[in-house]
């Protein structure tokens, strides 16, 4: 192959989106734009059924749903073209930015390159538009974009906040949406440990439940600017070391836990931050220590935990809330006391955990978690984690025998970094979530 053509760099702010093509040229700045484009070509094409396989050959006046969930796909264009061909192809479960697409122009010029030239798009929910120019240039991308509604679900910072440093603490420390950590800052909740947090409204967090001198049953709200507010009296079973998440993209949900009692149930956040009465426990195994963390966009899952002896199971969580039985346990070290956080808008991931483990299990935006991967950091458990910079996360404090404050920021690809020292008290089961 003589060079790459068709790769593209996403330029993300303000809620808009531009994106450069191979030659630096502007296709469209607006997601309003790609809309109408859309609306327009796909009214003149006769649309297929979704294509799950590894390869295609396209026709001529078609327009395809390319879904890439299970692999990638190599696309095969018409061997003979005329002027004015179309031809489009839409990534259907916004996936190509995990597994691509690569066109193969089968003889034709693709943009002016023969097809010695490896094409190929990876950039979730692109939407592209081909037509055939004429021998010269052949096939020429018209429109290359997202779609108008792209479900960018990611925050801009997080929030580390209460635990145990010998006794409870009611300190938060925010996270800058680069990753960086800030000092104590007093918290005006009771001081409490062993709670979870998670987001809700598409831009806020809250955190609940947990430990003081008992198990307690209330809730702080976190603002869209991670001003932390008064307590909340709960309505749920008072417990601790539960999990929580996101789910819905602006909704929340508590779940399992202990209070000498291992459960099940779960507690519903609204998109206004009320947390709802106890789900009775119908699926799902009574576990505490378990981690929570969103994925898919939409969609949550609880993982790993005790429930007498250490176990790897999982429950993923649906965009409405329902949480599904136990997955078996076939990937993952058996631990309890870890944490968890989303990462690459659509990903998870949960590390670290019981006896010092320093070590990761990645989760894919189908809620599949992977092998472990041996951690950078420092081994400990009852640690933190939450989102920041939008699409990456970070982890935070523990207990590594001492208390540590200790961070690991994770990349948007899911790539835990090296200790970053501590600037907050040093303490262990602290609850995180993120705000925008």
């Amino acid at each position: 192959m003589s060079g790459i053509i068709g790769s593209k760099l996403n330029i993300r702010g303000s809620g808009r989106i531009a994106k450069l093509g191979t030659d630096g040229q502007v296709l469209t700045s607006s997601g309003a734009g790609v809309a109408a484009a859309f609306e327009d070509a796909a009214g003149g094409l006769d649309w297929q059924t979704i294509e799950t396989g590894s390869t295609m050959t396209a026709v001529a006046g078609n327009g395809y749903w390319i879904d890439t969930t299970s692999n990638a796909c190599t696309i095969t264009l018409p061997a003979s073209a005329s002027n004015g061909d179309q031809i489009m192809f839409v990534d259907y479960a916004r996936n190509w930015g995990t597994n691509g697409i690569e066109i193969d122009s089968n003889g034709l010029n693709y943009q002016g390159d023969d097809d010695g030239y490896t094409v190929e798009y990876g950039t979730d929910g692109t939407a592209l538009h081909i037509v055939y120019s004429g021998a010269t240039n052949g096939w020429i991308p018209i429109e290359d974009d997202a779609v108008a509604d792209v479900p960018v679900t990611g925050n801009e910072e997080g929030i580390f906040g209460f635990g145990h440093d010998g006794n409870p603490t009611d300190e938060t420390n925010l996270v800058s949406n680069t990753g960086v950590v800030a000092s104590d800052v007093t918290g005006v909740g009771t001081s409490r440990f062993a709670l979870a947090g998670c987001e809700y409204g598409g831009d806020k967090g809250i955190m609940g439940f947990g430990y003081t001198t008992g198990v307690v049953s209330m809730s702080n709200l976190v603002s869209n600017a991670g001003v932390v507010a008064s307590d909340v009296t709960g309505v749920g079973t008072a417990r601790k070391a539960l999990a929580a998440c996101e789910y819905g993209e602006d909704k929340g949900i508590f779940g399992f836990g202990t209070d000498g009692t291992n459960y099940a149930l779960t507690n519903l956040v609204s998109n206004a931050g009320v947390v709802a009465t106890d789900q009775a426990a119908t699926t799902g195994t009574a576990r505490t220590g378990v981690a929570a963390c969103e994925y898919g966009g939409d969609k949550g899952i609880f993982g790993f935990g005790d429930t007498g002896s250490d176990t790897a199971v999982t429950n993923l969580v649906s965009n409405t809330g329902v949480v599904a039985t136990d997955q078996a346990a076939t990937t993952g070290t058996a631990r309890n006391l870890l944490a968890a956080c989303s990462y690459g808008y659509d990903k998870g991931i949960f590390g670290f955990g019981s006896a010092y483990r320093s070590m990761t299990n990645l989760v894919s935006n189908t809620g599949v978690v992977s092998t472990d991967v041996t951690g950078v950091g420092t081994g400990r458990y009852a640690a933190a984690a939450c989102e920041y910079g939008m699409d990456k996360g970070i982890f935070g404090f523990g207990d590594a025998n001492p208390w540590t404050g200790v961070t690991n920021l994770v990349s948007n690809v899911g790539v835990v970094a090296s200790d970053v020292t501590a600037v907050g008290t040093a303490r262990g089961y602290v609850a995180g979530c993120s705000f925008n």
